[in-house]
């Protein structure tokens, strides 16, 4: 079904050619001469819309400008709020603020329509478009007006994706979208290129998800597309909608890939005349010859319903393997889901199995994955005249867009869902991230949405409760439907997929959409509720840096929701230290309080009051005899062995930041955007070899600190103090920028541009 090359791969006319030492002559005799074959990175689509927007002279040093940004309400607050407080004057391109991530306004009180009213008053001040709650979904509200052939979007969200539509879109931090507020530059090495060759086409039943979830089933462990551009090429491109084709794209984030892009052909150019923007569209295609670093191969005629288990979109299972290995698989997924919650509770899933098949408790489709026409027509078709029942099991539906709602209620979709027991809601982003449809405590919800990972249906294991949630495709979570909440492939349904011809109105978005790019309005003034604060002062890095570790992670990897947690916590995004307090409390309930005893001790240092026991200890370091505490700041710190899979939101380091964190210590980093918003608020992004040789609570002497943040970065001298006998071991940083290295030195982002 899906297998991975084991070698970088040429594209040479439709045909596949090895990178080895037989490469050449193969080519050759394809009628490639030399030059061509060495400049054949230059051949992909990504080569073209990359150095179309870089900056700089070098192809291989990135300082990209993008066309147009996106934000929503649980990140543009803080966005707008660090870029007016480096100098912001006016938005320098399109940049859409929508409302559908704390759209219900259901948590703390005034706070969350504050926040939209802030976003509408900054989109008139600053010359914005500013999307009302309920409208839609930040990334379809992206694909029907923005995204097009050869453009490229900058988002704060991590499913950031439009390279169906020929869009390279990146998700990525709040730092980086107020960089280009303020005419910088995303800057980053060029990127390996991964070709994803699709062939075939799928068979009745088998969705986007479904094959979204076989590709990251094939290359999530193994990191093979990580911070990678993914690249769809191939004659089963033709075989797919354009939806379709979104389905799976949306779900690219879920590879840990920097961002993604697709061929484009007539169905590119109908879909986009059919949304008003024909003059959008141009061909893309590989040139006759290009080099790509891998191929991923999937046979979309072999592609089956599919299910990703709780708790993360790789631990996937055909259903019909799941189905054969009902008790085995279920109880492998309990222990799974045990030990990532540390013991505190279990999902209890074996109990749901009657009869050898297993019982389900909820349906959910909704989202930039789940929400769209297509999905929904589907689920409607196949659910027309049976029943969800009325005992536990429910369905809900969330259109993605008020147009994508008008035209289902045109064409009868909706009335079919409801009359079969389905709940249609407006357009909301909350069953992805635990603010919709929370379910019972230990129930197992299946959803076609985005993520399973933990808490992401709304549950606290802190608290004592447990929920799941399995991610599937629309097809099938109506088949599971149709059949009583009894998990079921949707191609076991005997139905002809028949999609209604779509018509888009866009009067919806012309009566409430306010847009206001280029007519900023500087006598506009941000309307600030009570719960939107200013960022506080941070630092510049100090000459020496005695770091705490605050909290000592071991899992293979923690996701941002764990670093901090996402649900009724996104309302307090515009208030830094409110939100802080939420930090790693579903991981380590004890990190704040520590991280607060640390800074509470650099406070006293800053006073004049340093503790002097420790200075000994520091004194004990070699080179370090005659510090001084003016010249050693104290930070906290956090071990984890894999940090920053998932969301891009910034908090997941700010809030450590404002807590007095100056560094993450990591085997590696999950993302680029996590490691990219600890460098824009200031933390050093260290790296480590194997085990650790410290532990929680010890403390860590980087000597010489700014010194080392100017100069070789593969290996940086530090101490853990231990009496009279410090331990010397060896950090490390992957490569900064000069950008990067001077926002690290400065203390942040903000300071960044203050000073420079």
């Amino acid at each position: 079904m899906i297998t991975c090359s084991k070698t970088g791969m040429y594209y040479a006319k439709g045909q596949w050619v090895a990178a080895n030492e037989k490469a050449d002559a193969a080519l050759a005799a394809m009628g490639f001469v030399e030059s061509e074959i060495q400049q054949a990175q230059t051949g992909t689509i990504s080569w073209r819309i990359l150095q179309a927007h870089n900056q700089s002279k070098d192809p291989q040093t990135l300082k990209l400008k993008f066309d147009a940004m996106a934000s929503h309400d649980i990140t543009f607050v803080g966005i707008v709020q660090t870029a007016r407080a480096s100098g912001l004057e006016q938005f320098p391109m399109p940049y859409i603020l929508t409302n559908c991530h704390n759209s219900l306004c259901a948590v703390g009180g005034t706070i969350n329509e504050d926040d939209h009213l802030f976003g509408l008053s900054a989109a008139k001040k600053y010359g914005g478009i500013f999307v009302p709650p309920h409208i839609a979904v930040i990334h379809q509200y992206m694909r029907e007006m923005y995204a097009g052939c050869g453009k490229m979007i900058l988002g704060s969200d991590s499913h950031t994706r439009y390279g169906a539509l020929g869009t390279m879109a990146i998700g990525e931090g709040g730092g980086e979208l107020a960089k280009q507020l303020l005419g910088r530059t995303y800057d980053a090495a060029y990127p390996q290129v991964v070709a994803v060759h699709l062939t075939g086409a799928p068979v009745p039943g088998v969705g986007p998800q479904d094959v979204a979830l076989a590709i990251i089933g094939a290359v999530f462990q193994n990191g093979y597309v990580k911070n990678k551009v993914m690249e769809f090429v191939g004659p089963g491109i033709a075989n797919l909608p354009l939806e379709y084709r979104s389905g799976i794209d949306v779900m690219t984030t879920e590879t840990t890939c920097l961002s993604s892009i697709w061929c484009t052909d007539e169905t590119t150019r109908q879909y986009l005349a059919l949304h008003g923007r024909a003059a959008d569209y141009q061909p893309l295609a590989p040139a006759d010859l290009a080099y790509y670093d891998g191929v991923v191969e999937v046979d979309l005629s072999k592609v089956r319903p599919m299910i990703a288990l709780p708790m993360h979109p790789s631990n996937v299972y055909s259903i019909e393997e799941l189905n054969a290995n009902l008790a085995d698989i279920l109880h492998k997924t309990e222990q799974d889901c045990k030990d990532l919650l540390g013991g505190k509770v279990t999902l209890n899933l074996t109990s749901k199995i009657e009869n050898g098949k297993l019982r389900v408790d909820q349906g959910v489709i909704a989202g930039c994955a789940g929400g769209m026409y297509s999905n929904i027509c589907e689920a409607a078709q196949i659910l027309d005249g049976y029943t969800c029942g009325n005992g536990e099991y429910a369905l809900s539906v969330y259109p993605s867009s008020q147009p994508t709602m008008m035209a289902l209620t045109k064409n009868g979709t909706i009335t079919k869902l409801m009359a079969a027991g389905a709940t249609i809601r407006t357009a909301f982003c909350g069953p992805c991230f635990g603010a919709g449809d929370v379910p019972a405590n230990g129930s197992l919800s299946i959803r076609h949405t985005t993520r399973n990972f933990p808490s992401r249906e709304g549950s606290k294991p802190g608290n004592g409760q447990i929920a799941g949630v399995a991610l599937m495709d629309a097809r099938s979570v109506a088949a599971t439907t149709r059949n009583g909440g009894i998990l079921t492939p949707a191609t076991e349904i005997d139905y002809t997929p028949v999609i209604p011809a779509y018509e888009f109105d866009d009067s919806s978005y012309r009566s409430r959409v306010y847009v206001g790019y280029g007519k900023p309005n500087p006598e506009e003034t941000l309307r600030l509720g009570p719960n939107i604060k200013d960022w506080p002062t941070m630092q510049p890095l100090p000459e020496h840096l005695l770091l705490k570790v605050t909290s000592y992670i071991t899992d293979p990897v923690t996701t941002t929701d764990e670093l901090i947690p996402s649900g009724e916590t996104s309302s307090y995004r515009s208030n830094p230290l409110g939100l802080a307090e939420f930090t790693l409390s579903r991981k380590d309930p004890e990190y704040v309080s520590r991280a607060k005893a640390v800074q509470a001790q650099e406070e006293a240092r800053t006073e004049g009051n340093g503790d002097m026991a420790l200075l000994k200890q520091i004194h004990c370091v070699p080179g370090c005899e005659t510090l001084q505490w003016n010249q050693v700041g104290i930070a906290s710190t956090i071990y984890a062995v894999k940090p920053g899979d998932g969301s891009a939101r910034e908090q997941a380091a700010s809030c450590q930041r404002v807590l007095g964190a100056g560094a993450n210590i990591a085997q590696e980093y999950a993302t680029k955007r996590y490691r990219s918003n600890l460098i824009n608020w200031g933390m050093l992004p260290l790296q480590i070899e194997g085990q650790p040789s410290f532990a929680l609570g010890d403390y860590i002497l980087i000597p010489h600190v700014r010194q080392a943040v100017q100069g070789d970065l593969s290996q940086i001298t530090a101490y853990i103090l231990k009496d009279e006998k410090p331990q010397k071991f060896a950090l490390s940083m992957a490569q900064l920028t000069d950008n990067e290295r001077q926002i690290l030195l400065d203390g942040c982002l903000i300071n960044y541009y203050k000073n420079h």
